[in-house]
């Protein structure tokens, strides 16, 4: 009995710091997949954000009501930013644009004053932009012309953005079984070189709740440690991409990164638990010699 005690306790010394490192790449990989679906997302966003909504104004216009316009536009919570182009400021533009070829056979500036403005991405579809446009209309009646929507790329970008999100989800989801999946496994061979002092304890008539408490509690504090390991290793990972590739920090969303970092250490602190104890139960229920 007592070289069973003494081999049994041998065996039962947990490596923990593998099951803590295991868990960790397991985590940061999820991490990984996490922050580049936030960053497709955002990218999708900003490149909707860049989109630009002209509204040409009349002629006859006055600039009381041009002025009124405008701040009712940069009022508005789903507008990004608005300017008031001059006829002046659209020649600069056009000339920078384009060649200045035609103030050859034209002396008078033929380029009208325009109020432009960009949407945020949430109202960046033809049906929102179509009712700001009737909004404007209605509250300052004869001041805009024409509007010009960039309609096909509306509809391109959205649908694009769409179907990449869609895809993006369906593989995230598949990762996140598989991070479950890993981690159980990770923590079960943890527990198997412990499944002797399980017993041992069992034995000598200590019940499931004491048994299974300090098991319980290990697991949590080693999911955490886990969990902020491989947050240490992702911010590590995107400042080097930022270091190398800077343009992407305009990307950067720090709420859902720290959403991210929350569900990083919910997943390791539960999925830890949850395999340590079903790993306890299970050992506790097999007879001594099916350990072996």
């Amino acid at each position: 009995m007592a070289q069973f005690g003494k081999a049994s306790s041998k065996r039962g010394k947990p490596n923990y710091v593998t099951a803590i490192v295991g868990v960790a790449l397991v985590l940061f990989l999820f991490g990984i997949v996490g922050w580049l679906l936030i960053n497709l997302r955002k990218t999708g966003d900003y490149l909707k954000e860049q989109l630009q909504v002209q509204a040409f104004v009349n002629r006859d216009a006055s600039k009381k009501i041009i002025d009124s316009a405008t701040q009712y536009l940069r009022s508005l919570p789903y507008i990004k930013s608005v300017e008031y182009v001059t006829r002046e400021m659209a020649v600069k533009k056009y000339e920078a644009e384009s060649d200045t070829i035609w103030k050859t056979f034209i002396r008078a500036n033929p380029l009208p004053e325009s109020v432009e403005y960009y949407v945020k991405a949430d109202h960046v579809q033809m049906d929102s932009l179509n009712k700001i446009a009737a909004n404007i209309q209605e509250l300052y009646p004869g001041l805009i012309s024409e509007f010009n929507f960039p309609s096909a790329i509306v509809s391109k970008v959205g649908s694009f953005a769409k179907n990449i999100v869609i895809g993006f989800l369906i593989a995230a989801f598949i990762l996140t079984i598989l991070v479950i999946f890993s981690i159980d496994s990770t923590i079960r061979l943890a527990m198997y070189s412990n499944r002797f002092l399980i017993k041992t304890m069992q034995m000598v008539g200590a019940t499931r709740w004491f048994i299974a408490k300090p098991i319980d509690i290990r697991a949590i504090i080693n999911g955490l440690i886990s969990a902020l390991v491989a947050i240490g290793l992702l911010i590590s990972a995107i400042y080097l991409i930022e270091a190398f590739r800077p343009e992407i920090k305009v990307l950067r969303d720090n709420k859902s990164m720290f959403l991210l970092f929350a569900t990083m250490i919910f997943v390791g602190i539960t999925i830890s638990l949850l395999s340590t104890h079903r790993a306890v139960i299970k050992y506790l229920k097999l007879k001594l010699d099916d350990l072996y």
